[in-house]
């Protein structure tokens, strides 16, 4: 008999309404790759944790915000946690998996993100603007996103939000990784069509830039998407690092580009999987 094939549990809301594009097409495409090479089911993020079990490893793609089912995610990752079962990407992430902190710790660390706050009493740590975005800690997909005026900024910082200057940036570029390696890039040429998305040839600067966040969050497995814009200065500064479940576009890209892609995703899988034995 031919060896077992690892078994993957695969979750996503192929239900999600996504603005501007379809996530449940990117993974059925994305899952009828993977079955060349693993037994693969899947399921909504609201059933994992009662399914995972049966399976050798459990894969987190656009499962949508956590937000819209948090007591189930919480359990999810409770119990995974305290029975070892393998997660990709594993659940050490210290970025958007973990909350929204880590902008305020790498501004602190002097990186070159959009400068962040939280404590009223920290609002002349940011630059002077005419705008400011306030956003909620816990908030995903621009979910309570409100732009305000210097004027309206004060009381609204409470410890339960960020705020940052609004920067009239060039564009937004976004960086892709499988496990430490670049696959590719993608930037939205127009600002206010921001899932309009057109490959970017990134310049060794950009890597450099995106690389330093990568390795920060020091994930030795999964996908990661680096989202930064052009300040307009020409500076590149973090706007997110998606570590959980990061839509990846793979409609914009080639058909040379996707197999790429496919082909890292399922080498790091095996990966993954061979770690743990």
């Amino acid at each position: 008999m031919p060896p077992a094939r690892p078994r993957l549990l695969y979750v996503t809301d192929l239900a999600y309404p996504a603005r501007g594009r379809r996530y449940c097409d990117e993974d059925i495409r994305l899952t009828a790759r993977l079955r060349e090479d693993f037994d693969l089911a899947l399921c909504h993020p609201r059933d994992a944790a009662a399914l995972m079990g049966a399976f050798d490893a459990v894969v987190v793609r656009n499962s949508g915000p956590v937000l819209e089912y948090q007591a189930a995610y919480d359990d999810f990752r409770t119990r995974a946690l305290a029975g070892g079962t393998r997660v990709y990407n594993p659940l050490t992430g210290r970025a958007d998996m973990a909350g929204k902190q880590y902008l305020l710790d790498l501004t602190a660390a002097g990186y070159p993100v959009i400068p962040t706050v939280d404590r009223p009493e920290d609002l002349h740590l940011l630059p002077d603007a005419d705008r400011y975005v306030v956003k909620p800690k816990l908030g995903a997909d621009s979910i309570g996103l409100r732009i305000v005026t210097a004027d309206g900024l004060a009381g609204l910082v409470d410890g339960t939000v960020l705020a940052q200057p609004h920067i009239d940036f060039a564009h937004e570029i976004s960086f892709y990784f499988v496990d430490h390696d670049f696959q590719y890039a993608l930037y939205a040429p127009e600002p206010a069509r921001r899932w309009e998305l057109r490959p970017y040839a990134a310049t060794r600067d950009d890597l450099e830039f995106a690389r330093r966040f990568i390795d920060w969050n020091a994930l030795d497995h999964g996908i990661q998407r680096v989202d930064a814009c052009r300040a307009p200065d020409g500076e590149l500064l973090l706007v997110e690092l998606e570590d959980l479940n990061p839509y990846l576009s793979l409609d914009a890209l080639d058909d040379t580009g996707r197999d790429a892609f496919v082909a890292a995703m399922k080498s790091s899988l095996r990966g993954f999987l061979a770690a743990a034995h």
